[in-house]
Parts: structure tokens; C-alpha cells; sequence
């Protein structure tokens, strides 16, 4: 019987079994940051214990730095308390940091792939739900608490139980204006935030196989609202192009030597899933959220539900509830909703290939009066790229602002990085949970398309509504833009 790329990877890595049926499992790469580590290394340093690997744990300030100017001081004592801890214990652990003023700062799950830390056939935790993305790779990467956190540090292994495996089955042409985005939150809808729980989704299929490296970090990167305890993809030439000669990815003869181990991680024909679900992109439309969880979506042209349209009782109060807080009601079509925020960022879609859809999009229009909009960079690299492609001032002189990275609106922990009670906000990230992006913000997730016309026009709206102006009215250095589109596969 074949094998998937997951059993293949656990199998590699598994250590010692209980009789509970937990397993200890070798973890290659663990990452951390200033918000779930500062307990776990207090919990080292009570023990007089040291990080077992620090040459293979890497730390980032992302989750509640400022995204305004790095000139000014971080003025909210949380946020700069926890910095200053994540610097004192890395430097105490011989972690290595990339801090706030770092070249290589940015969200967690965008810069470990951008320098070449995540690779196929590793497995990577993080305390972090969104480790998942991870696995567009071809990794195995699970989110961790601060105490499995510590158990790390201490020991680059893990207790885990084994999940179980489903297929995610693509097959279809997208639309025009649907993106990776659409699909899995068309996908979330289908199953229900419960309906990975126990399992790894693996995304297969011939859409998946078309997708870019950045889209299929998008699925992975999701999976974990559908439930699942992490997502993988199979490697490919995609995901090899992508990382060959990133700054932290093997070179030479060790590139090789990679190379033929991770051509064995696909997953065999005669592999078997213990659930399987099969979706044709060529049926979704674009797709937003209405209600407080990712499941609670309809497509753009779509009205909002009413709880009468639901049997089970329990998902009625759940609708009742979900309607009270949107201030939405029942039949109104979501396409007529005004909006006062629009925030394009996070590790779901903050890549250079989002903002170069964004900056199209937008190009020669105004971001609608009385809408702010926010554009955050998932990376400072993807910035800097963004800027020498001349993408950044598209994207002002349409009426955005252009903020440095970090995890921003997404978690709301940093002043000037919220959305104000009772407003309404369209989100590229990936939780709309009740008081996600502030208290009494209301969060509608979207793709960045849809995202970039809600702001133009005012309300959300249909990408398909605009029609984009050509890439070399976009950027300023058509070489450049086509040396990225084969360095980052998008």
C-alpha cells in the first residue's frame, strides 16, 4: 500500500511511540516568536535547562510590532516589553532573531520560506496556529502551545498524536477574479470549521498542481479554520525553483543531495485517506465572509443567510448571533454592505504576488471617501522588492497606506494597527472571530482582489467589477518583475 508524503515524513522523524498512542517526533525547524515564547523560556531558565538546538531555532518580532514608522518608539509598554524579552532571551539562548529593525523582519510564515529555512520533508512547529502554511513545501508543520514550546526548546522533539488523513481534491480552471483564497474559504464553508479536526489535509489535484508556491501557502495556511491540525502539498519543480538559492537554503552538492530525497516525498498513486472531498474551483465564485467564523461565507453576488435557512438549532442561535454582532440582517445582498476598512495583509496574503494583483487592480482609481486602507507587507524583503518594482507608489496614489510588516490588523495587539469598535472591516487575513481585529470590529475576509475593489468602490464588491490595467503600467522594471515572477513562482 502506498504512502502519502505525511506518513512519509512522520515515519522519517518518528522517535518512540507510547501506549496512549502519542509519538515522539524529531522536529527540524522550530520558530518563535515575542508573544508565545517568553513563559517557555522562563520555564527553561527555572529548570536550568538550555535550547537543545539553537542553531536550528529562529526567532522574529512580528505579532504585535508597529507597522508605522521604525524611527518613532514602539509607545505601547506590552508590545515593547515583549520585544525587549524576546531580544534578552535570544541573546541568552544563542537563538537567532530577526528583531525589529532586522533587513529579514517579518511575519513568521512568510520569511522562513523566503530564506530558505523551510524546506520539503522537514517537520517545523512554531507556537503559532498558522505553522500549516508550512506545508505548501512539502513540510510538516504543526502550531504548538507555550508548554510543547518549551518541551522543544529543551529537546528538538515532540509528543503528538497522529492525525488521521484527508484529501482536499482540486480539480477545475479558476475563474476569472477567484483565487486561492476563494477556494478555501469556499472549501471551509463546505466542511464547517470542524470538519478537519483529527486529520492533515493534503491539497492535491490538477488545480493545485497550476497553483503558485504563494497560492498554495494561502491553503495550507487556512486549513487550520477548516479544523485541521495541519495541511501539506506534495513538493514540486514549483516549490524547488522557489528555493533554490534563498540566503539559509542548501547550495551545491548539499542542493543535489535535497533534491533527490525530496523527489521520494510525493505522495504514491495508491495512497489511502481516511476522508476525501473533491471540489470544482470552476463553480466558486468569488468568495466573503458575513458572519464570526470562516465558515460562515457566501459567494459576492450572494445575499446573507437567514438563521430560518439552517435545520440544526444550535447553528440557528449561532447565525442569530453572528447577525447581531455584523449588524447585518437576513436577504440583504453582502455585495450592498458598506465598508470603513480595508486591510490587505497577514501570512494568509501578504505576498509580493497579492500586492502586485492589488496595485492592478487599483491602478489609476481612488480608494472610495471616508474608507481607510491599509496595505502591510508580509515580509520587509517583499517590501523592499514591492518598492524597486515601483508597486508602493501605485498603490499610494490610489489613496492606501504603505506600512512596514508585521502581523498588523490581522491580531490587532499593536496601537494603529486596529480597526475601531463598530466598524467594518474587509480582511485578507484569516480569522473574522468576534473582537479579532479590536473590540466590536466586525471583519469580513476576502481575497486581496476583492479586498482592493471593496476599497475603491466603498462597499464590498466584486473583483471582477474592475478590470486590471496591464502589468507594465504597474511596475516601473519589467526585467526585474519577470526575474521574480521565476524566483518566487507566482
Amino acid at each position: 500500500m502506498g504512502r502519502t508524503v505525511f506518513e512519509k515524513i512522520w515515519d522519517a522523524h518518528a522517535l518512540a511511540e507510547r501506549e496512549d498512542g502519542m509519538t515522539l517526533l524529531y522536529i527540524d525547524r522550530h520558530y518563535t516568536h515575542e508573544v508565545t515564547s517568553p513563559i517557555a523560556f522562563e520555564g527553561l531558565r527555572a529548570a536550568k535547562r538550555k535550547v537543545r538546538r539553537p542553531d536550528l531555532t529562529f526567532a522574529v518580532m512580528d505579532h504585535n510590532v508597529p507597522t508605522y514608522d521604525r524611527t518613532l518608539p514602539v509607545t505601547d509598554e506590552m508590545s515593547a516589553a515583549q520585544m525587549e524579552a524576546l531580544k534578552r532571551n535570544a541573546r541568552e539562548f544563542g537563538v537567532t532573531l530577526f528583531d525589529y529593525f532586522s533587513p529579514y523582519q517579518g511575519i513568521v510564515h512568510v520569511i522562513m520560506p523566503e530564506l530558505g529555512l523551510t524546506l520539503p520533508g522537514l517537520t517545523v512547529a512554531c507556537g503559532d496556529s498558522h505553522t500549516s502554511t508550512h506545508g505548501a513545501f512539502g513540510a510538516l508543520a504543526f502550531g504548538i502551545g507555550t508548554s510543547e514550546g518549551e518541551h522543544v526548546f529543551a529537546t528538538q522533539t515532540l509528543w503528538l498524536k497522529k492525525p488521521k488523513k484527508m484529501e482536499i481534491r482540486l480539480r477545475g480552471q479558476m475563474r476569472e477574479g477567484v483565487s486561492a483564497k476563494d477556494v478555501i474559504l469556499y472549501v471551509i464553508r463546505s466542511i464547517g470549521t470542524g470538519g478537519g479536526i483529527g486529520h492533515v489535509m493534503e491539497f492535491t489535484g490538477e488545480t493545485v498542481e497550476r497553483m503558485s508556491v504563494d497560492d498554495r501557502m494561502t491553503l495550507c495556511n487556512m486549513s487550520i479554520e477548516g479544523g485541521a491540525r495541519t495541511a501539506i502539498i506534495s513538493p514540486d519543480e514549483k516549490v524547488l525553483r522557489y528555493l533554490k538559492g534563498r540566503p539559509l537554503a542548501p547550495r551545491g552538492e548539499d542542493w543535489e543531495e535535497a533534491v533527490r530525497y525530496w523527489a521520494q516525498l510525493r505522495t504514491d498513486n495508491d495512497a489511502v485517506y481516511d476522508k476525501r472531498h473533491e471540489f470544482d474551483v470552476s463553480r466558486i465564485e468569488p468568495q466573503v465572509t458575513w458572519g464570526t467564523n470562516p465558515a460562515q461565507t457566501v459567494g459576492v453576488t450572494e445575499e446573507v443567510p437567514s438563521p430560518e435557512d439552517f435545520a440544526d438549532p444550535a447553528q440557528r442561535v449561532s447565525v442569530e448571533r453572528a447577525l447581531k454582532y455584523m449588524g447585518l440582517r437576513p436577504g440583504q445582498k453582502i455585495s450592498e454592505t458598506p465598508v470603513d476598512v480595508v486591510f490587505i495583509g497577514s501570512c494568509t496574503n501578504a505576498r509580493l504576488s497579492d500586492l502586485i494583483e492589488v496595485a492592478r487592480l487599483v491602478k489609476g482609481r481612488r480608494v472610495a471617501p471616508g474608507v481607510k486602507a491599509v496595505v502591510v507587507p508580509g515580509s520587509m524583503v517583499t517590501k523592499r522588492w514591492a518598492e524597486r518594482l515601483g508597486i508602493h507608489r501605485v498603490l499610494i496614489e490610489a489613496g492606501f497606506e504603505w506600512r512596514n510588516s508585521g502581523c498588523s490588523y490581522c491580531i490587532a495587539m499593536a496601537p494603529g494597527d486596529r480597526v475601531e469598535p463598530g466598524k467594518r472591516c474587509v480582511s485578507t487575513s484569516n480569522r473574522n472571530f468576534e473582537h479579532r481585529q479590536g473590540p466590536n470590529a466586525r471583519t469580513h475576509l476576502a481575497s486581496p482582489a476583492t479586498a482592493a475593489a471593496s476599497a475603491i468602490n466603498g462597499r464590498i464588491s466584486d473583483p471582477r467589477e474592475l478590470d486590471p490595467a496591464p502589468v507594465d503600467e504597474v511596475v516601473s522594471d519589467l526585467d526585474l518583475y519577470h526575474a521574480l515572477r521565476e524566483r518566487y513562482q507566482f
